[in-house]
């Protein structure tokens, strides 16, 4: 494999790193990008294999480069072992779908803060490096969403745009378990933080701004739990492929930025290759330029998917729900999340490069490939058993 080189023109040294829920979405396009283009080695943890599996074995020219260790990192005694072996920690491991922020806020709280504790504290006692995915959810409420409701200032971007460095993380009420989710991510960033700052742990922490591609999430029913529910693209792309009308909570008025996992992925591996660039900074990763309302997205999904399945659009694309009856008593939502991209760009160098539409077609082109046989099979043992 040829020489890779940072962004200061050295060359870069193979490392090993362990990669905590590597055979989740985003771990497995990392762990791709990891083995195809690197000398890097992997030590992949996670409870599942099933979207790492083609990476694993010892047929592949990687070989001997990944190694794959099935367990739960709560309470387990080899992850101190496994981080003191390796250069650098990604931690990947998460609770993160809304529908379980209300449901399961006690899971969601120890899967995100109390089983990270051990993951930042082991790195700062070895004196190993961190990468800590966080979450855009950290802001919480934008400026704008406090805005009289008439006020024209509601179309104004400034009010929305967040800043890893100055931006004030705002949350609902205690009895809002929604933001079970974002307070969790929040302290454990600022114990992250709080390592640096006293035991000079070597970090870097990343908030996504809703990452989209290929294995995403689950489909309820085929790959996951019948009564699951999934974050928007899945949920959307569940009710497409099963000829369902497309739910918009609380009428899809809430606005979103996506970006493409393989641009997302571009930049982790600026951050795993130029530590002396990301090392103390908390990166935005988004396109702020791929922005939506859930509504608008659910109709670009519909058009894309009727292309990619050639079915004809549906006489009912979308039904209106309330948020309490889709997420349940609890839930809150922010409206508009815009990401601030300026850190990245002079740290790294990174900007993303593909549409919403172009990631969109890639995205339903895989889940239509990927599932719709399997659903169709569901749908008629379904049929046939009543």
């Amino acid at each position: 494999m040829a020489k890779r080189f940072d962004l200061d023109g050295k060359e870069i040294a193979p490392i090993r790193m362990c990669i905590i829920g590597a055979a989740g979405f985003i771990g497995s396009h990392l762990c791709e990008a990891l083995m195809w283009e690197t000398n890097h080695i992997v030590v992949a943890v996670d409870m599942y294999n099933d979207k790492i599996e083609h990476l694993l074995g010892d047929s592949h020219p990687w070989s001997g480069r990944m190694e794959f260790h099935q367990f739960n990192i709560s309470n387990d005694p080899r992850l101190e072992g496994i981080i003191k072996s390796c250069d650098l920690t990604i931690n990947l491991a998460a609770i993160c779908t809304p529908a379980d922020y209300n449901t399961r806020p006690l899971d969601t709280i120890y899967s995100n803060f109390v089983d990270a504790l051990p993951v930042a504290k082991f790195c700062s006692d070895f004196k190993r490096r961190l990468i800590h995915f966080s979450t855009c959810e950290v802001y919480g409420k934008t400026v704008g969403a406090f805005l009289p409701p008439d006020s024209n200032l509601r179309k104004d971007p400034q009010y929305y745009v967040l800043k890893e460095d100055e931006t004030p993380c705002i949350f609902g009420p205690v009895q809002k378990q929604r933001w079970s989710y974002a307070c969790a991510k929040q302290l454990i960033e600022r114990v992250i933080f709080a390592e640096g700052a006293e035991n000079d742990l070597r970090f870097t922490i990343v908030r996504p701004f809703n990452w989209i591609g290929p294995r995403m999430d689950f489909i309820p029913g085929i790959d996951g739990p019948k009564d699951g529910v999934p974050r928007v693209l899945a949920c959307f792309s569940n009710q497409l492929l099963r000829g369902e009308p497309l739910k918009l909570v609380d009428g899809g008025k809430s606005q979103r930025t996506f970006v493409y996992i393989k641009d997302a992925i571009r930049a982790v591996m600026l951050m795993i290759e130029n530590p002396e660039r990301a090392n103390g900074h908390i990166f935005n990763v988004g396109n702020p330029k791929n922005e939506a309302s859930v509504r608008e997205l659910a109709t670009m999904m519909t058009r894309i998917y009727c292309k990619v399945s050639k079915q004809s659009e549906p006489a009912t694309p979308t039904v209106d729900v309330t948020s309490s009856d889709f997420y349940g008593k609890g839930y809150d939502d922010s409206d508009r999340r815009i990401p601030d991209m300026t850190l990245i760009q002079q740290q790294l160098g990174w900007e993303p490069e593909t549409s919403l539409e172009e990631l969109l077609d890639v995205t339903l082109t895989y889940q239509y490939s990927t599932y719709a046989e399997a659903i169709r099979r569901s749908m008629a043992q379904t049929t046939a058993a009543t």
